[in-house]
């Protein structure tokens, strides 16, 4: 057609042409400003400019604003362009308001009535320019203006084919800004229908429209499925011929096909038979149809094919109904696993990997493991290697669990480095949920740190204790086989961590070796020391003190490294520590309290691997499909365990927790006190009470203490609740550290030290959930008991806790003077869009500022006589709710922070102890006696204190503890 005046706009190329042979960025501005003030003189001053020459000037403005430059005039111009009756010149008018007119703008009433008017133009043209323009802008004014007017465009039987495919996508794109749009009831039948239409382009955009609408409301449009099957066998079923408008590389239909698909995946598979049998006769033929040979050599004919055969396969998967179509999906797609096209290739690896969590089809996809082991070994690009990776690991059970982890071990040495620590956590995880000879899970995770030692994170190597911990068939191996592993000359430092701890806990399992004997041990471990950080060697401090109590022939040797000035003088605070109370307690302590004080590891509680749950942070990044085959994973595992495996995850269960030498990390420490089931380490660090050189264990209360309640799996906020929660508020009056408390979604727990007026109280903060913790926001507050007598000072917390995450606030206090009752604790956060909020109270109690007092007789008796006052003593007489052993009172004592005085009582039954509770303003003494009487099951309880109403307030704490 050649070229008329109207449409070649000379002027418009000229300029362009001019623009471009700018040789400067200089000249360019200049060639800029001369064009805007020759249009801004034309639009001023020329009042016969014809639309012609308006649509060349606005074009311009648009030329120069996609080139970076502020327009701020020619708006009126192109909003008269669009009552022109010319197309080019509307068209111009409307992309011009698309892109520079904002939506404060004066001018958006006269755009709207403009808009108007061609929305009720009787040239299909004109309103679709209008639907146009109205999508590109997709504000919510335009929403609210042409809300009522897009629906009845779309569903009215006068409008015409191109329009109403144009309506479906205008209406489509406001939904998105605002979903009120869609009008409900009887426009619901209508909106569905429209995927019987006659038109296919009417059909396509309607499908888009409805998956959208389907996601929102699915119950209300639930009608669209019989619809969908039926246009998805047409369409199946029909010859390229039978389509040849919408059929591309003799494929009818793809894009409807996909979107048709899709749209059914929003759904369970259907309930009526017909319907059902419609469907997977559909799916039936499009795998047929796969087989066939291709009809085009072109690569858009096999795109466009695949495109549609694996979103059938999809559908397949999701129904998981089955087990036919499963496994011919599955041979289907072990045909592309050596397909030339590498796209192919992942999508079939990517694709498989949900197969292989179905029951139906787990076994046919077993069958390509080799080849899937060689893809391993072969590909050349890394998502492809990847991709396999996770079809192995998704394949794996028990039957070939050790073949699988070797190859994934021997790729390891080679893998790509983005690769390498997921490969870590995936190979651990194998070995522990497909272990029938824990041994063999030993040496896997050695090799794991010998292979890839940069690449194992803490949870691997705490997992490996926490099993050898728990089994004792094993520790005797485990001891054997690490001391080999760190005979090598190059020894990774998470080999040294997890020698040093399973020789500290089980060396003497192989010392009677000649070749494994105590100072061979010892000297193996000690040869790595220097090499280590601070940490690790922290570590192999508390082994070296272990190993004392188990060789005491090698205790000098020990010692003698314990008294080094590289220790004892050493810049962390850390080592200096430990070095110097560890050398005091083998130096004061009797064989008795020693043996007693470093005691094996009691086992740890068992509950969800802290490897998988690292492993389901990370899949943060992975995709809808990637998230449904982890929880399909899980389901499958959880519904097919094997007897055995129930019985061997009975035997984990834990004792109580005893003292140790492996507790927490300090509360002065960088590191953060595990506190949840999803990743519980044996801790390398430890918390020693300065003042009476007595290792202190909490591990049990933070690893399975207090009754908390494990939680494993997914969970959606519909399966979870508050309810069950465990409170141990009382527990803390004579501990420190510990689970305060725990439900479904939350772990609160709890790590504090004091120093004469003074403390510092942690408290962590868990995420025991699979969705994140909004709006969190945790405040202390004291209450009338406590005002103006006890200070607290809160640290600030993120407002969101991650998955899985936990994080610490720090809450400084000081008492001003004894007080009665406890600080509250508020815990107010926002779960899967429903407001939670927990009413607790904080541990801090009067006797948390006590410092024992060691005295003789005479004093305590003659101190005793002088607290003689009527306000000075309280005297309670209760039953026993527990036991009465002499430990248990001990150890309670102990906690409520008093120094325990022996042999004083002239009954030896009784107990005898003495403190001072220090204030800001003054130091309160305080003595105690305890007389239990076992016969009948009493206890009398007699506090006296130098101020009055402070015995009262430590009798009334006390008493509840028995």
């Amino acid at each position: 057609m050649p070229a008329v005046r109207g449409d070649g706009m000379r002027g418009l190329a000229v300029f362009i042409s001019d623009i471009r042979n700018c040789k400067s960025k200089e000249a360019e501005v200049k060639r800029i400003n001369k064009e805007l003030a020759n249009i801004r003189s034309k639009f001023k001053g020329d009042k016969t400019l014809d639309g012609y020459q308006k649509k060349k000037y606005v074009c311009k403005l648009l030329f120069i604003f996609l080139l970076g430059h502020d327009i701020d005039f020619g708006h009126m111009e192109a909003v008269n362009l669009l009552s022109s009756n010319k197309y080019t010149e509307k068209q111009i008018g409307y992309l011009f308001i698309s892109v520079l007119v904002n939506t404060n703008s004066d001018l958006i009433k006269l755009i709207v009535q403009s808009i108007k008017n061609d929305l009720g133009s009787r040239n299909p043209v004109h309103v679709n320019l209008a639907l146009q323009c109205i999508a590109n802008i997709g504000s919510k004014e335009m929403a609210d203006a042409f809300g009522s007017d897009i629906p009845k465009l779309l569903v009215s039987g006068e409008t015409m084919d191109v329009v109403k495919q144009s309506a479906a996508l205008c209406l489509l794109r406001l939904f998105r800004t605002t979903q009120e749009i869609i009008p409900g009831g009887e426009w619901t039948s209508r909106i569905i229908h429209l995927l019987n239409d006659q038109h296919m382009g009417v059909v396509t955009a309607a499908c888009s429209l409805i998956e959208a609408l389907v996601k929102k409301n699915p119950d209300e449009y639930k009608g669209c499925v019989s619809l969908a099957v039926s246009r998805l066998s047409r369409i199946v079923t029909a010859s390229y011929t039978d389509l040849q408008d919408y059929t591309y590389y003799f494929v009818p239909a793809p894009w409807l096909s996909v979107k048709l698909l899709r749209l059914l995946q929003h759904y369970p598979p259907p309930d009526d038979p017909g319907v059902r049998g419609r469907l997977n006769e559909c799916l039936d033929t499009i795998l047929n149809k796969a087989q066939e040979p291709p009809k085009s050599k072109k690569v858009q004919h096999s795109n466009a094919k695949n495109a549609v055969l694996f979103e059938a396969i999809s559908i397949i998967i999701h129904s998981d109904s089955e087990p036919n179509l499963l496994v011919r999906a599955c041979n289907q797609l072990g045909q592309f696993l050596s397909h030339r096209e590498t796209n192919l290739r992942y999508l079939a690896l990517e694709t498989m990997c949900l197969l292989a969590t179905s029951e139906f089809s787990h076994e046919a996809v077993k069958k390509h493991q080799e080849t899937v082991i060689n893809a391993l070994k072969t590909e050349r690009d890394v998502s492809v290697r990847q991709r396999a990776v996770d079809l192995l690991y998704a394949m794996c059970d028990r039957s070939n669990a050790e073949e699988i982890v070797q190859e994934m071990l021997n790729y390891l040495e080679t893998a790509d480095y983005s690769i390498r620590e997921e490969m870590v956590l995936k190979v651990a995880i194998l070995a522990e949920k497909y272990a029938q000879d824990y041994t063999w899970y030993v040496d896997v995770i050695l090799n794991l740190i010998r292979i890839a030692g940069d690449y194992v994170s803490e949870e691997v190597w705490y997992r490996v204790i926490q099993i050898v911990v728990n089994r004792e068939d094993v520790q005797g191996y485990a001891a054997k086989t690490v001391f080999e592993a760190l005979q090598a000359p190059a020894c990774h430092e998470n080999m040294v961590k997890v020698g040093g701890y399973i020789l500290g806990e089980f060396g003497n399992l192989i010392a009677g070796d000649t070749r494994s004997a105590p100072a061979v041990q010892f000297q193996l471990l000690h040869s790595k020391y220097h090499l280590c950080s601070a940490a690790t060697r922290a570590l192999l401090l508390t082994t070296y003190i272990k190993f004392i109590n188990l060789f005491p022939e090698i205790k000098s040797q020990i010692q003698d490294v314990l008294k080094s000035n590289s220790n004892l003088r050493s810049s962390d605070a850390e080592l200096q520590q430990r070095a110097s109370e560890y050398l005091h307690l083998s130096v004061t302590t009797t064989t008795d309290v020693l043996a007693t004080v470093l005691e094996e590891m009691p086992p740890f509680t068992e509950k969800e691997s802290s490897i998988l749950a690292v492993l389901k942070k990370k899949s943060g990044r992975m995709s809808a499909q990637e998230a449904q085959r982890e929880a399909r994973v899980q389901a499958r595992e959880g519904n097919a365990a094997p007897a055995t495996e129930k019985a061997q995850n009975a035997q984990l269960k834990t004792k109580p927790s005893s003292n140790a030498a492996f507790p927490i990390p300090q509360l002065n420490n960088s590191t953060s006190a595990d506190l949840l089931g999803l990743s519980t380490p044996p801790a390398t660090q430890n918390s020693i009470q300065s003042n009476t050189g007595v290792l202190v264990d909490v591990l049990g209360d933070l690893y399975g203490g207090g009754g908390t309640n494990t939680h494993n799996g997914t969970t959606t906020p519909a399966s979870l609740s508050m309810s069950g929660a465990t409170d141990n508020i009382k527990k803390f009056v004579c501990k420190n550290n510990g689970v305060l408390y725990e439900n479904d979604i939350i772990q609160i727990g709890i790590k504090s030290e004091f120093r004469q007026n003074l403390g510092r109280i942690g408290v962590f903060y868990g995420n025991k959930t699979s969705m994140p913790l909004q709006a969190f926001n945790p405040t202390v507050s004291v209450g009338p008991g406590q005002q103006g007598k006890v200070t607290v000072q809160v640290k600030p917390v993120e407002p969101s806790i991650d998955a899985g995450a936990q994080v610490q606030q720090l809450v400084n206090c000081e008492c001003i003077e004894d007080f009665n009752g406890l600080p509250d604790l508020t815990v107010g956060f926002t779960y899967g869009n429903v407001p939670q909020r927990l009413a607790l109270h904080l541990p801090l109690s009067c006797n948390k500022f006590f410092e024992p007092t060691d005295m003789n007789g005479e004093s305590f008796f003659a101190r005793w006589k002088n607290l003689s006052g009527p306000l000075q003593e309280a005297q309670k007489i209760f039953k026993a709710t527990g036991p009465m052993e002499t430990a248990s009172i001990k150890t309670k004592l102990l906690g409520f922070g008093m120094q325990l005085l022996e042999g004083i009582d002239p009954n030896p039954e009784n107990f005898v102890c003495a403190a001072i509770i220090h204030t800001r303003t003054q130091q309160i003494g305080c003595l105690l006696r305890l007389e239990p009487n076992r016969q009948a099951e009493m206890y009398r309880l007699t506090i006296r204190a130098s101020k009055e109403s402070t015995a009262q307030i430590l009798a009334d704490l006390l008493a509840e503890q028995f």
